[in-house]
């Protein structure tokens, strides 16, 4: 993303009694400051936010339904269109769509503009629909269900796909399966819109670590796949030609002395492909790993507190000064600013009131 000096920063929410959907702030880059917006688009959970390559849009899923309980993984999610105001920052809903499988986390947007991808965690399913030039979803392209389990018979009993994530060259799709322990790898044919496993279709992670979020490296010479379950990142080398995952690596997040319940959730490596982030929920923290350029291999650098509770997303600036930490559980996001040198990460002091934050997202404002 070529940097500029104001951004819009929509945060989806868990609503409920505190949150309505998606909030927006504005980010000044040259400050640090974030200055609230407002409600951005009323929608239920939109527990992930995305936009198209070239930010007119935002897509957005509705992850259950309006009362959480034992069945809202029995109920299909959604996935929601909106058109960005790019003076304003405003939403504007375009149109919505079934994401074809329940508990709806995570979702992406090829290099095209023109095909969006959906994991469904509760039913263990992938999707693919056509986008219109308009922003608006149209007819489903492709749909995979998972099968299989993994050693954990509360947590593991069946399939949860958590991620979706397009290789640079718009190839592959790899999906990490917390359910399984594996990390799926489909091959996109991006005229179709169709998904076909590859060869080999799938990676694995230790079992029960539970895969969760990817991240590919500068260059992508390398993935990282944080595990949930395990609170640990899995390193693989990476064959862009093959789609195929090699394992390298897997460190804790974690400090040696701690041994209460945690569950990693998301992870960024930054611009300059030398250091990578993990959080953790529980310890509630994001870990910092310096990067060895030539193996890919992680070196625990700092572990420190998001000062507030489930920190279950966080987001690096466009320009990679600044690092903001969605607490879910404190409803606020708190800044922090990145040491070019050595990646640490220093509190600012800014605190941004946000109720229920849970997935962040930067988009350039005109």
């Amino acid at each position: 993303m070529k940097t500029a000096r104001f951004y819009f920063v929509y945060t989806g929410t868990y609503t409920g009694k505190k949150s309505e959907g998606i909030y927006g702030h504005r980010f000044d880059a040259e400050t640090g400051q974030f200055t609230l917006m407002g409600l951005a688009a009323k929608v239920v959970n939109p527990s992930f936010v995305v936009t198209d390559p070239h930010h007119r849009f935002l897509y957005a899923v509705t992850e259950m339904g309006e009362e959480p309980g034992a069945d809202s993984y029995e109920k299909n999610g959604y996935v929601n269109s909106f058109s960005i105001n790019p003076q304003t920052g405003s939403l504007t809903f375009i149109n919505q769509v079934d994401a074809s499988g329940s508990g709806s986390c995570h979702l992406t947007v090829d290099s095209t503009g023109k095909l969006l991808f959906v994991a469904n965690y509760g039913s263990g399913s992938v999707a693919s629909f056509a986008i219109n030039p308009d922003g608006s979803i149209g007819k489903r392209t492709d749909f995979d269900q998972h099968s299989g389990s993994s050693v954990d018979p509360l947590r593991q009993e069946g399939p949860h796909a958590h991620a979706v994530v397009l290789s640079t060259e718009n190839r592959f799709l790899f999906v990490p399966d917390l359910g399984t322990d594996q990390i799926r790898i489909y091959r996109v044919d991006p005229e179709k819109g169709s998904l076909a496993p590859n060869n080999p279709p799938f990676a694995s992670v230790k079992e029960g670590l539970g895969p969760r979020h990817f991240a590919f490296g500068r260059g992508a010479k390398f993935a990282y796949v944080v595990c949930e379950m395990g609170s640990s990142v899995a390193v693989f080398a990476y064959d862009p030609m093959q789609g195929s995952l090699t394992p390298v690596q897997t460190i804790s997040n974690l400090p040696s002395d701690f041994e209460e319940e945690d569950n990693a959730a998301e992870i960024e490596v930054d611009q300059s492909g030398q250091f990578l982030y993990a959080s953790n929920r529980g310890h509630d923290s994001i870990t910092v790993f310096a990067i060895d350029p030539q193996h890919g291999t992680l070196t625990k650098v700092q572990v420190v507190s998001t000062h507030g509770k489930t920190p279950r997303n966080f987001a690096i600036d466009p320009t990679g000064k600044y690092l903001l930490a969605a607490n879910q559980d404190s409803d606020q996001m708190v800044v922090f600013s990145v040491d070019q040198k050595d990646g640490q990460l220093k509190p600012t002091g800014q605190v941004v009131d946000t109720p229920c934050p849970v997935s962040i997202l930067f988009v350039p404002a005109q």
